[in-house]
């Protein structure tokens, strides 16, 4: 069902959307568009993906889910790109910039692109707005965020997303406008923004937060803990965002403590599940060719960002910490015997009195 209004002076909707990536996110916002009444191709670059399609149109990545007819599935990119109209990239975080580039060669001039990839770029410590721009210059981007498991968006479940793109007031040209009208049905709504920092390091650093509030699950350290990492995570992001020039009250938003507390609370999340499986005593494996956890992948790139800009982040800090082989049960005691201090996040560095059980006797 197509949701374009019947207002002249409404946005302008999109019609054929080419998705680069058959993953369970990219599979999830295929169904989503088809919803919206676009046209819609798939490419994957997965072998395995590409014969599960051919023989029942199912996708390996996205269990339970039937691909209609009408979501075109090809493994070739240029066939993918072909007269599209948008581009969405849902490649993972670390391969966007070599994904951006292929795609530069064979897109036509002008046609935008949304990136729906979360993380910070491990080589550059950039953002993926910043991968994008240097891979494809000049080209128009947009960034689609926000509490979403893929899951749920396949099965159109009430889910809300946010779409930022740069620029003044939001009228019928407005990037975001019409990606947001291209997407929006009854079932999927997406609201709009215009800091594009603040919602990516609310998506790049919920799912690091998430390890941690894993870990804290598979130590049995309770609800109480979970909600600490939360609010305090919450904290660390929204320093770090402000820090490279983000709007404070984007993180109170979707994009921020929305998709926060989503990734931080289920095990449908992989962040989660793989922080509770390293607190259970486990050591899961990041297969290549498997589901990418982000918080794993990306733990490293964002503290070194948040190092250069002098931003303190110890949550973040301590799951790069176990992540590279640090005692969990230390590493943990750390976090809760941190000097004590204000809560504000304006009177963060104020006050730091040293907690009673880090004292020396």
């Amino acid at each position: 069902m197509s949701t374009r209004a019947s207002d002249d002076h409404s946005p302008a909707a999109f019609g054929r959307i080419a998705i680069i990536g058959a993953g369970a996110w990219g599979t999830a916002l295929a169904l989503a568009a088809l919803r919206a009444g676009r046209q819609v191709v798939l490419w994957a670059r997965e072998a395995a993906v590409l014969e599960s399609v051919a023989r029942d149109r199912t996708n390996p990545f996205m269990a339970g889910i039937t691909l209609p007819p009408a979501v075109a599935v090809t493994g070739a990119l240029e066939q993918a790109l072909a007269g599209a109209d948008l581009v969405l990239l849902t490649t993972p975080s670390q391969h966007l910039r070599a994904m951006a580039g292929q795609c530069e060669g064979l897109l036509a001039p002008g046609v935008p692109v949304v990136i729906c990839a979360k993380g910070v770029e491990a080589e550059t410590g950039l953002l993926m707005s910043e991968v994008v721009a240097a891979a494809m210059p000049g080209r128009p981007q947009a960034v689609l965020s926000g509490p979403t498991f893929a899951a749920e968006v396949a099965r159109d479940l009430p889910t809300a997303v946010t779409v930022a793109a740069a620029g003044g007031t939001f009228d019928s040209s407005h990037l975001a406008a019409r990606v947001a009208v291209t997407f929006a049905t009854t079932r999927f709504r997406p609201y709009l923004a215009d800091d594009v920092i603040g919602v990516e390091i609310g998506g790049a650093v919920k799912n690091v937060i998430a390890i941690a509030c894993g870990i804290a699950q598979g130590r049995a350290l309770g609800s109480n803990a979970r909600a600490t990492l939360i609010t305090r995570g919450l904290a660390e992001l929204t320093r770090l965002a402000v820090a490279l020039g983000a709007r404070a009250d984007t993180l109170s938003g979707l994009a921020g403590v929305g998709d926060l507390v989503l990734t931080c609370s289920s095990e449908q999340s992989r962040n989660f599940s793989y922080g509770k499986a390293l607190g259970e005593g486990r050591n899961p494996r990041l297969d290549e060719g498997g589901p990418v956890v982000e918080g794993a992948v990306n733990a490293a790139s964002v503290v070194a960002l948040a190092g250069r800009l002098g931003i303190d982040m110890p949550i973040c800090e301590a799951v790069d910490s176990v992540l590279r082989g640090a005692s969990l049960d230390r590493v943990m005691m750390g976090l809760m015997t941190s000097g004590l201090r204000p809560e504000p996040l304006a009177a963060e560095d104020q006050v730091r009195i040293p907690h009673p059980a880090s004292r020396e006797d």
